[in-house]
């Protein structure tokens, strides 16, 4: 009898992570034998957590908070949006080779560009932080060729760090700001923040919003965060990041697979779960 391939989403917490959902529902739709589950570690327990599932049989896992650091170090072989991230959400275990990349940006790209039929290209658009999360989408976003990227922070510096590291070897027109400093509407906000988990907003001017503006908050919830309702009373389109989540989970299934599952009745099912 053969045993069913075994993968897991580690971090913590991590009792509320829907990937294992969506990876079932991913695996059904494709007639993929395997199986998918939570694996919680220990905050200072992460490589032996690791070492112990690849020693299991595992083939591959998802790594969320706060370990995809540990997991770009962990990794023998990186993918190039891997190195650019300086972070790693998923890992494929091959004998003794571990291959990590990261599909946080292509998740991002995928869902504004092709579910939500936005362009990226040309538009000026803001990054609003400068964190773990804003650095993972950075380089994809790049590789669309927006017009002018601004990355804003509440501490500047951090924001200005990241110009540096990204801008060295792009043609594009980038630039960093601190919240309080920004002038000027843009085409396109994304707000990489993690303001919304606390119900929180980042303290911007409400004038970088304009009516049309396409609004991409990367948290989501059952309703529109307190950001997408500020965005939406000054006029812009909003979008929650359910739909990354969705399409980040279906670049893993593939990296791991060799299928590429559909997205929208997964994203249309998950969202009515909420």
């Amino acid at each position: 009898m053969n045993l069913a391939d075994r993968y897991v989403v580690i971090g913590n917490p991590i009792a509320h992570s829907k990937s294992p959902q969506i990876h079932a529902r991913f695996a059904e739709q494709t007639a993929q034998t395997m199986l998918y589950d939570h694996l919680l570690a220990p905050i200072d327990g992460f490589d032996i957590t690791l070492k112990a599932f690849i020693a299991s049989g595992g083939r591959g896992a998802n790594v969320t908070v706060p370990f995809k650091l540990e997991a770009f170090h962990a990794a023998t072989e990186l993918s190039s949006r891997a190195r650019a991230a300086g972070a790693v959400n998923t890992l494929k275990f091959n004998n003794d080779e571990i291959f990590g990349d990261n599909t946080d940006g292509v998740g991002l790209v995928r869902d504004i560009v092709q579910n939500a039929k936005k362009e990226i290209r040309g538009q000026r658009l803001l990054l609003l932080g400068a964190g773990g999360a804003a650095r993972g989408v950075l380089h994809v976003l790049m590789a669309e060729k927006p017009l002018q990227i601004v990355i804003a922070n509440r501490t500047p510096e951090r924001a200005y760090e990241l110009v540096e590291q990204f801008s060295s070897d792009s043609s594009l027109v980038m630039q960093a700001s601190s919240f309080s400093d920004l002038e000027g509407s843009f085409d396109m906000v994304i707000n990489a923040t993690s303001a919304s988990l606390a119900s929180e907003l980042p303290a911007i001017p409400t004038s970088v919003f304009r009516p049309q503006t396409f609004v991409y908050d990367m948290m989501y919830s059952s309703g529109p965060t307190l950001f997408m309702q500020l965005a939406t009373s000054h006029g812009a389109l909003v979008r929650d990041g359910l739909g990354m989540l969705v399409e980040q989970a279906a670049e893993s299934f593939f990296i791991w697979r060799g299928v590429r599952p559909e997205t929208a009745t997964v994203y249309q099912w998950l969202r009515a779960q909420l």
